[in-house]
């Protein structure tokens, strides 16, 4: 029988000439479908001798097969995905996508040359970060700044351009771990600081940093924003403010890592109630860092804001080359910035921000009209119901703040939740929500009309 079914399997030269891979060809390229070609003839070569393939497909079929193979091997690895979890900030779906405004800057600065290095005006060479620096400045108010690939880079570029070899305390509360194993006691020692702890994990007073310059020598005081868990209950912590107004007295600089912090503490801007730029500005840090991707709704970035003399400084240190920030990140990063001159317009076009500031009654409606809309074109193939529930910030930004939210359920009649859960998340462009309540939720804040287009698209193949 292996034997027969071995002598009926066609030669690549007859699977390639089939109308539907010879049609193919004209949007693939010929190497993936004769390679898709030859993977399957020979997993169907594999089953035959051992046992697991007792009928050939028809060739028609194995066409198809080898086609839809070639076109999934053609497809980025790194691709679209539609976020229905609710989760603003989804560390692993890209956190912040980009406004229209940044899109089409990465495009233009991506299909050409551009003026990343170069002076137009003298026809000298240039600084990449006279691009943005004046932008930032105007927007934030302080003397000076520059951008790195990310804050993680951002802080230790600080640490060691201005902290190497010096004293730095900082509250034992406030020692965290992030994404990724980024300690900040191992940051601090790799940078060349001599870290010094002051406080208890959950209570430090001003008088512990106080104590640290008189008894211990600190030079530098750092602040670091606990921006992925919270302290509940018997804490107590040391005001931006404070900090700053002990440095002016005691002579000691003051370094402030924001991790996530908003820009700015604007209505409407949208960004629930959180540490803000603005308000480490006023009070006077010497050095701000905080990223470009997380709050203020921007590419993957590290900015780092304060007096001229550090943020120099930190420009000429030889690590700042190694994450300098590339072409296409600076056009996002500088088209996001411009939109925040206008904040009403920033809290509409800046996608993270209009999803962060979508009210629960203006997503209510939106949730009942969707299941009515599915109920209507799956009757009898899936229920579909809309209901109150509560979705997250994310990115490690705001933990602890509730983002109140309306979903729309899904329960199918013929599938496991998990299997419809599964085939979505298979879809052509993966769709990604969660299941709770033994039901499938589709959070209407991180989802726009395309999206659920597309959904419907998914659901007209997976249902049918």
């Amino acid at each position: 029988m292996n034997r027969q079914l071995l002598q009926q399997l066609p030669k690549m030269d007859v699977l390639l000439a089939h109308p539907a891979i010879a049609s193919a060809q004209e949007e693939l390229p010929y190497y993936a479908l004769k390679e898709a070609a030859r993977t399957a003839l020979e997993e169907l070569r594999r089953g035959i001798l051992d046992g697991t393939v007792e009928v050939l497909p028809d060739l028609d079929t194995l066409a198809a097969q080898t086609t839809a193979r070639a076109r999934a091997s053609c497809r980025p690895h790194l691709r679209a995905v539609i976020n229905g979890t609710g989760v603003v900030l989804h560390t692993n779906l890209g956190r912040a996508p980009l406004g229209e405004e940044a899109a089409r800057a990465v495009y233009e600065a991506a299909r050409g040359y551009s003026n990343l290095e170069y002076d137009i005006d003298s026809g000298r060479r240039g600084s990449r970060f006279s691009h943005i620096e004046p932008l930032i400045c105007s927007l934030t108010g302080s003397e000076a700044a520059l951008a790195v690939n990310n804050n993680a880079a951002a802080v230790f570029l600080m640490l060691s351009a201005l902290a190497a070899g010096k004293k730095v305390a900082i509250s034992r509360g406030e020692l965290v771990e992030i994404g990724g194993s980024f300690r900040v006691p191992e940051i601090m020692a790799r940078s060349g600081a001599q870290l010094v702890e002051v406080g208890t994990t959950n209570k430090t007073h001003l008088s512990d940093y106080r104590r640290a310059i008189e008894e211990q020598g600190a030079e530098i005081l750092l602040k670091v924003h606990t921006s992925n868990f919270k302290l509940i209950g018997f804490t107590e912590g040391v005001s931006i403010a404070d900090l700053v107004a002990l440095g002016r007295e005691k002579g000691v600089p003051v370094f402030h890592d924001l991790g996530s912090g908003a820009l700015y503490d604007d209505p409407a801007l949208g960004v629930p109630e959180g540490p803000t730029v603005e308000e480490s500005v006023r009070a006077g840090a010497d050095v701000i860092c905080f990223s470009g991707d997380k709050l203020l709704g921007g590419p993957q970035a590290g900015i780092a804001i304060g007096r001229a003399p550090y943020i120099q400084a930190m420009k000429k240190d030889q690590f700042a080359r190694v994450v300098r920030i590339d072409k296409l990140t600076l056009a996002a990063l500088e088209a996001t910035l411009r939109t925040y001159r206008d904040h009403a317009l920033a809290g509409r076009s800046i996608p993270t921000l209009a999803m962060l500031g979508a009210r629960p009654e203006t997503l209510e409606p939106k949730a009942r009209a969707r299941a009515e809309e599915l109920s209507a074109r799956f009757a009898g193939k899936c229920v579909f119901s809309a209901a109150p529930d509560n979705g997250e910030v994310g990115g490690g930004s705001l933990p602890g703040v509730p983002l109140p939210t309306w979903v729309v359920e899904l329960s199918p009649v013929s599938l496991t939740v998990s299997a419809l859960e599964e085939a979505l998340r298979a879809w052509e462009t993966p769709i990604v929500g969660r299941v709770s309540r033994n039901q499938y939720l589709l959070d209407v804040r991180t989802l726009t009309d395309a999206d659920w287009a597309e959904i419907i698209r998914a659901l007209d193949t997976i249902l049918n």
